[in-house]
């Protein structure tokens, strides 16, 4: 299996990393071999690759850039393409569409979330759809001075795309025109969060019509009722993401389905753990277990690789990689199987050889 790191590299970020790391992974995911470093590049925040693998694209926080890469079909190494503007600033999240013709991508600071078109060679066409985020911002002095969007998956059929608006306290539900790359505002839905929740990441389960939706400025869970004609959200439950035992602050960050099914796993900034949650089968609805340390500091990614199963965690802050063998969470306890020393991780992408 190949990792690739993207990290942060800027000193406005107070950030450590040199570009995109490439890693082998080997022996159950306890032997991580470094390929290639790809320098130059400016917080290769968030990555994704395309189903074959020889495609890799990244946008870069705080710009208005996306990158993408060929992947050598062997060794894993990546080589730049073009690049391309995102039609907007600071992008945070992509997302390919399921033909992948195009790449949704979300402009957290310009409050936009642009559609761009690829070539059939995979490289970057430019922006044929740009729409504006637009409502009443919530009550967080800091965090929500205007439209905010953090993510932008399709839904598992890739009719629709979802954004949670961390500066609205609200999801956009938008239609997808898979033929010429269009989000379709006019018929676009809006689900309300509570106010000051600031929603930022959504991830689905892999069987049962359910998203679940962390929330980062209240440090909670949200459990929806997806309709999948509609792409419309109803909500059906919240929870805490922290031990009520946790007094200071933080900053919720991801959620990751376990490919089961049967868990959902959310990551915590401040308390610097990973809250556990049990799915019902029946229902899909959610009972809080516990949460366990990170392993590190500021857990900004959580993901499952697609070969060994394990769960990896990006500690921004102490700059470590942690993976946990999760076999174990039927009796709340995940266990690390390793540590990868890597500057300021942000965000992982995988390819199983």
């Amino acid at each position: 299996m190949l990792a690739y790191i993207g990290c942060r590299t800027t000193q406005r970020r107070q950030a450590r990393g040199k570009g995109i790391e490439v890693y082998r992974v080997e022996q159950e995911g306890r032997v991580w071999t470094h390929v290639q470093r790809v320098d130059g590049l400016t917080n290769p925040s968030y990555l994704i690759l395309n189903r074959a693998g020889n495609r890799l694209y990244c946008i870069h926080g705080d710009r208005s850039d996306i990158s993408a890469f060929s992947v050598h079909p062997v060794s894993g190494e990546l080589t730049l393409l073009n690049q391309a503007s995102t039609g907007g600033a600071n992008p945070v999240h992509l997302a390919l569409d399921p033909e992948e013709r195009f790449i949704v991508v979300s402009n957290h600071i310009s409050s936009s979330v642009a559609v761009i078109a690829l070539e059939s060679d995979g490289r970057l066409k430019g922006v044929v759809d740009l729409v504006e985020l637009s409502g009443t911002v919530g009550p967080h002095r800091v965090e929500q001075p205007f439209p905010k969007p953090h993510a932008n998956p399709f839904t598992p059929d890739g009719r629709h795309v979802i954004v949670p608006d961390k500066g609205l306290d609200c999801l956009f539900v938008y239609p997808f025109d898979a033929r010429r790359g269009w989000l379709d505002a006019e018929h676009a839905l809006k689900v309300s969060s509570r106010e000051g929740a600031g929603p930022r990441h959504i991830d689905f389960h892999p069987d049962l019509p359910r998203a679940y939706v962390i929330n980062e400025l209240d440090s909670t869970l949200a459990t929806y009722a997806l309709d999948i004609a509609s792409g419309g959200l109803e909500p059906l439950q919240i929870l805490p993401s922290t031990a009520a035992t946790f007094t200071g602050n933080n900053r919720a960050a991801g959620v990751v389905v376990a490919p089961s099914g049967q868990y959902v796993l959310a990551s915590n900034r401040g308390e610097d753990s990973l809250a556990l949650y049990r799915v019902d089968p029946s229902s899909g609805e959610l009972a809080y277990r516990r949460t366990v340390p990170s392993g590190g500091r500021t857990p900004r990614f959580v993901g499952f690789d697609p070969c060994f199963g394990l769960l990896h965690v990006a500690n921004e802050d102490s700059d470590e990689l942690i993976s946990f063998d999760v076999a174990g969470l039927a009796d709340q306890c995940i266990d690390p199987v390793h540590r990868l020393a890597t500057p300021s991780p942000v965000c992982l992408a995988f390819r199983d050889d």
